[in-house]
């Protein structure tokens, strides 16, 4: 079932996001050089990320749906619904079009989480099914 995410977008120097560690009980998505978003951290994370750039724009992110599948699962389905080329290496991002929706890809060893914006989570799950 596509649910609501919460998380956390920050918008700041590429240098400074590349400073900030990663967190176990999230999945970090760099969704541009200058752009990361953190999924999977309570709601309040916005107000106490440290962050090396005056000017970073760090909010509470809750325009996104997602799913996690099995590795298994994702991967048959990704080889009937994704026209590009997987990564590789694992864990690994990647975002595209897949089953004609914009989504992002968190994949890991045994599992994948599929992201979407908030308005298209009905149409991923049908597409999913």
């Amino acid at each position: 079932m596509v649910e609501r995410l919460c998380g956390t977008r920050i918008v700041a120097r590429p240098t400074a996001l590349d400073a900030l560690g990663a967190d176990e009980q999230a999945v970090f998505m760099r969704l541009a050089a200058d752009e990361l978003l953190i999924i999977g951290e309570a709601p309040e994370v916005a107000k106490v990320v440290v962050i090396d750039d005056p000017h970073a724009i760090i909010t509470n992110e809750t325009g996104f749906a997602g799913v996690w599948w099995s590795a298994g699962e994702a991967l048959e389905f990704l080889a009937r619904a994704c026209e590009w080329e997987l990564p590789k290496a694992r864990p690994a991002f990647a975002q595209g079009m897949v089953a004609g929706l914009p989504v992002k890809l968190w994949l890991e060893s045994d599992r994948v989480l599929f992201v979407t914006a908030a308005p298209f989570a009905a149409d991923l799950a049908e597409r999913m099914r």
